[in-house]
């Protein structure tokens, strides 16, 4: 670890000329009651059916769209959600049933899209207020 650095603080970070810095606001995934700010995400959703598709290993994302769209066919029928190619299997098996408690939440809060979040903001100084109340001209 280098002179100022921490724990969590590498080499190659100080390299590559970056700085270590807070962080003035945290944003962690909440579960109720923690809830505290909603963001709506209807304009990066399609980013996170992309991250949800290239989940693989772990999660309900990946193929399981296609897949079912293959068992079905095995039983000569479809579900028109599931279009006529992998791809867009995969793509609305995410938005319809994965991001479907995004798209109850963002509802609710009249957005198409939602996440909620437990917020932590920057800590609030009142300095600057105190001093605005409290300065007198110096004698």
């Amino acid at each position: 670890m280098l002179d100022g650095g921490r724990v969590h603080d590498y080499p190659e970070q100080f390299a590559a000329g970056l700085k270590p810095h807070a962080v003035s606001e945290k944003y962690y995934y909440a579960r109720r009651p923690e809830i505290t700010r909603v963001v709506d995400i209807t304009s990066t959703v399609e980013k996170k059916v992309d991250a949800n598709f290239a989940n693989q290993a772990k999660g309900p994302g990946g193929h399981h769209g296609s897949r079912l769209r293959a068992e079905l066919a095995k039983k000569n029928q479809r579900v028109p959600l599931l279009g006529s190619d992998d791809a867009t299997a995969d793509r609305n098996y995410i938005k319809e049933f994965v991001l479907a408690g995004d798209r109850e939440l963002g509802r609710k809060y009249g957005v198409e899209y939602a996440e909620a979040f437990h917020y932590i903001g920057p800590p609030v100084s009142h300095l600057e207020d105190y001093i605005r109340l409290n300065t007198v001209p110096m004698r």
